[in-house]
């Protein structure tokens, strides 16, 4: 009964309340979410999931025991494509992370990139931060990709201790002094020899994202991934 009241209900709501893409702003059709599929032909895809060495993967060589690392689209000044990003750490719209979590997903499948991957660990907010926000905008997209690869998320074994001021208009060395230290690792033990996926939203300088990887560096035979949704660029 529930589902006969949606299906004559849904049209009617959409009639009046249109589902509308998040960067252009144009009505939806039918089977589409979020964008519409002009402005999902039209993303500035990195495709960096295709290319060995990519810019991405060289901003952790030397710093994290790197198996590989790509970003889905470019992060771009002035691009209607920010829109997505804002509405969803933002806006309060958390459901865009799993959405844009399986697009993503679907795309990097079908090439071996989560081949032998064992845990997927979104980066952690502080408790702070996420009871401002309400939730934690890596761990939907990690969600996301869980929903399309079948890859377990683990939002309990890296702990966020420190708060810290927001890293936007920091500079490079700013980044990396304020995240030093500020994640810690329960029980390591249970990563031996485990390859670990890490998720962000937005790389810029990698900062964070090294941070969080830093607490492996001592379990024994770790490899570690990284995936985010976008890359700032320049």
């Amino acid at each position: 009964m529930k589902n006969t009241v949606k299906i004559w209900l849904g049209p009617l709501f959409h009639l009046f309340f249109p589902r509308c893409c998040v960067v252009c702003g144009a009505p939806l059709a039918e089977g589409e979410e979020a964008i519409c599929t002009h402005c999902n032909i039209n993303m500035p895809r990195t495709n960096y999931h295709k290319v060995k060495d990519n810019l991405v993967e060289r901003m952790f060589w030397g710093k994290i025991p790197l198996e590989r690392a790509t970003s889905y689209f470019f992060y771009r000044k002035g691009s209607d494509f920010r829109k997505i990003l804002h509405q969803f750490k933002y806006g309060g719209r958390k459901e865009l992370g799993a959405i844009m979590g399986r697009f993503m997903a679907a795309e990097l499948a079908t090439t071996d990139f989560f081949e032998g991957i064992d845990v997927i660990i979104p980066v952690p907010l502080h408790p702070r931060k996420r009871r401002a926000r309400g939730y934690n905008q890596s761990e939907w997209i990690a969600r996301g990709v869980s929903q399309v690869v079948g890859l377990p998320v683990d939002v309990s074994s890296v702990i966020r201790e420190k708060h810290t001021d927001t890293q936007t208009r920091k500079s490079t060395y700013e980044r990396w002094e304020n995240v030093d230290g500020i994640f810690r690792l329960r029980h390591p033990e249970n990563f031996v020899g485990k390859h670990v996926l890490i998720i962000d939203d937005v790389l810029t300088t990698g900062s964070t994202t090294t941070a969080c990887a830093d607490v492996f560096h001592e379990v024994e035979g770790v490899r570690i991934s990284v995936l985010t949704l976008a890359v700032a660029e320049g």
